[in-house]
């Protein structure tokens, strides 16, 4: 049984930019619970948080690490996100799963890209959000200036609630600005007590008789003030600035302190609301053990030989172990053995979870990220958690052949356990193609893929899948004539094409009237046309939009046969195509894309460089967002081309649009290139 209640449960993430000191903080933060007994350090790949063979190599966090710590009478789990944005779906699951987010901020080098994503992400996700400036005992520290840049990018609500004693190697500690009247340094106490009126200033925003008093100058006591600030983090009003320096242990004490006091508790932070299974009807149960159960897995990790294991978040009730619980997405009520909660790669029993835990099961094979579990009697359905959309391609294939099973198993296993790692098969190219947020984020999928399941692959990027069609109307006979000692073939088809409209796909019509042609073989010159138009006629990509009209020939009464006619009919529709003035298609995409406003002129004019046509553009806050026309095979490295123009500050996302005509320059290059690799082909036969 557990040993706390709901209302003493703390869920926290760590989010923010690469190199802001996550997981040394989270680190520190264990070794001061007694959790561990030294702080875990990422250089020499001791830490609980980062404990995956990958992480260690490369001296980064790739997944979100759990641990939980008692501190003060409250229980707090904590989840250390990536912070670089290739890993950014595991910051977005762990936000699906807390109440808070910690934004930490690296005090040398200040506000990041994926520092204002987190912040924003955080704030959409209806989380209470405190900043965390780290590190802030290293050299070349101007605090002045990065407080001014916080709220240049935050606004209002960022306040100081924990004053550094100095910064960089001088830093003596910190203070807490709520502790004002007890500090005895009177220079120090004046400037707490400044800082502490800033505070109240917005604290008692979330009370109208607290406010009225307060803009009375009547005296707001310290307890109201810690229930007003509470109050207010709940609600977004006040994003408190904390300072620490881990590995000199500057500050996490006090930080643990406002944690345990100040932090939302599961019934006071953002609510969860489902609803019904199949309806529209909304359903929510209160964050207490006695309620319904209900659960959201955010996370999942599947391993060919442990089984897959699941993260999830109590909403609501409790979960024993040996017990079941009923998945409304699948419709089957699933048995579980032991229940566990991570301390970052152990898995601790527990006999029970309540409502705030977070807790993990294995081997429930049919559960997926998103996925609610509750009772069959009060079902509910949460809605899924929203991941960033990976826009990055490759073409992957196994580098040994034998291995063609073994991906086709693989591959999905990783997609299922990375909602931001996608893959298809393209029926066109026949290429399977996987998508990730970043070229590291599949580079390390890949290695995933190596590691877990034994598969090496190569990749290149996929092909780009143009279609080939007629502008004009075509008419030719071709006849087939092969004898050669036995029974001949013979076989003669005249015939016309004619340009359908775009997206119309194919049409045959028998025209032969008279009996010239069998009606037994018109389904044999249908076979050898649809032949070509898969294969294609100018530069080997299907054919589409295309209306065939068979119209006269001849037949022999001997030698007349299925195989005849389909050679005839392939080879009068590839004469027809040729006269037809044929042209490629490619695929135009719509893009959107989203970056500082100050960057939209460079971004329009790269678009143009890249045969886009602008439709539209508009301003969200700082950003713009650019509306444009594009085609496929101008934007197969824009991912990363984009980065470079904004300094990782661009985002996009591409949906496809329409086909549409290929310039005639590019067309000429691409069907060059087809009849060189044909002429290959040719020569190594």
């Amino acid at each position: 049984m557990a040993k706390y209640d709901t209302q003493d449960i703390r869920n926290f993430v760590l989010a923010g930019h690469g190199d802001s000191g996550k997981t040394t903080l989270a680190e520190a933060i264990l070794f001061k619970g007694k959790l561990t007994n030294r702080v875990g350090d990422i250089s020499d790949g001791s830490t609980v948080m980062d404990f995956d063979p990958e992480e260690k190599a490369r001296k980064i966090s790739i997944e979100a690490g759990v641990a939980h710590l008692s501190w003060k009478g409250k229980e707090l789990n904590i989840v250390d996100a990536p912070g670089h944005p290739d890993f950014a779906g595991e910051a977005a699951g762990a936000m699906g799963a807390v109440e808070t987010a910690v934004i930490c901020i690296n005090a040398t080098t200040g506000l990041m890209v994926n520092t204002r994503k987190m912040w924003a992400n955080a704030g959409k996700a209806g989380l209470g959000r405190v900043i965390f400036i780290t590190k802030i005992d290293h050299d070349n520290i101007d605090y002045d200036a990065l407080l001014s840049s916080i709220k240049e990018s935050f606004g209002d609500t960022p306040r100081i609630a924990m004053m550094p004693l100095g910064t960089g190697p001088a830093c003596k500690g910190v203070v807490s600005v709520m502790e004002a009247d007890g500090i005895k340094d009177a220079a120090i106490k004046k400037q707490a007590l400044a800082l502490r009126d800033k505070l109240v200033e917005a604290a008692v925003e979330t009370d109208d008789k607290l406010m009225e008093r307060y803009l009375e100058g009547g005296e707001i006591t310290k307890a109201e003030l810690e229930i007003a600030l509470h109050k207010a983090i709940i609600m977004g009003k006040v994003a408190p600035i904390l300072c620490v320096g881990a590995k000199k242990d500057i500050g996490v004490e006090a930080a643990l302190d406002f944690i345990a006091s100040y932090f939302p508790g599961p019934a006071e932070g953002k609510q969860r609301v489902g609803h019904l299974p199949g309806k529209e009807d909304k359903v929510s149960f209160p964050s207490k053990a006695e309620a319904p159960f209900s659960a959201q897995v955010y996370k999942l990790i599947s391993d060919p030989f442990v089984g897959k294991l699941a993260y999830f978040r109590v909403f609501s009730g409790a979960l024993a172990t040996d017990t079941t619980f009923y998945n409304p997405r699948s419709g089957k009520t699933e048995r579980i053995g032991k229940i566990f909660r991570l301390f970052g790669k152990d898995h601790q029993p527990v006999d029970r979870l309540i409502a705030g835990d977070l807790g993990a099961v294995m081997k429930v094979e049919d559960l997926r990220i998103s996925d609610t579990m509750c009772t069959a009697e009060k079902p509910v359905q949460y809605p899924p958690i929203e991941f960033p959309r990976p826009m990055t391609s490759l073409a992957v294939e196994p580098k040994n052949r034998n291995d063609d099973t073994k991906i086709g198993a693989a591959i999905p296993k990783l997609a299922e356990s990375d909602p931001t790692f996608h893959w298809t098969r393209d029926r066109q190219t026949h290429e399977l193609v996987c998508t990730g947020l970043t070229q590291l984020h599949l580079d390390v999928t890949f290695h995933k893929l190596k590691a877990k399941f034994g598969v090496e692959v190569t990749t290149h990027p996929p092909k780009i899948p143009y279609l080939e069609t007629i502008t004009a109307k075509g008419d030719a006979q071709y006849r087939h004539k092969k004898q050669s000692g036995g029974s001949g073939q013979f076989a003669e088809v005249y015939m016309r094409v004619l340009p359908l409209e775009r997206g119309k796909g194919f049409e045959f019509a028998n025209e032969v009237s008279g009996g010239a042609i069998g009606q037994q073989f018109m389904p044999s010159i249908e076979k050898g046309v649809k032949s070509l138009m898969d294969h294609g006629v100018v530069a080997g990509f299907p054919v589409v939009d295309v209306k065939v009209e068979v119209y006269d020939g001849k037949e022999h009464p001997v030698d007349s046969k299925d195989i005849a006619f389909q050679t005839a009919g392939r080879e009068a529709f590839r004469l027809c195509v040729q006269q037809a003035h044929p042209v490629l298609l490619e695929p135009i995409m719509e893009i959107d894309i989203t970056v500082p406003a100050a960057k939209m002129g460079d971004i329009m004019g790269d678009l143009s460089g890249r045969r886009g046509k602008i439709h539209g553009s508009d301003t969200e806050g700082h950003n713009a967002v650019i509306k444009a026309h594009i085609p496929l095979a101008e934007i197969k490295s824009y991912a990363s081309e984009l980065r470079s123009i904004t300094g990782g500050e661009g985002e996009y996302t591409v949906e496809f649009s329409h086909y549409d005509v290929v310039p005639n320059t590019i067309a000429h290059s691409i069907t060059e290139a087809f009849r060189a690799s044909k002429a290959h082909e040719k020569v190594e036969e």
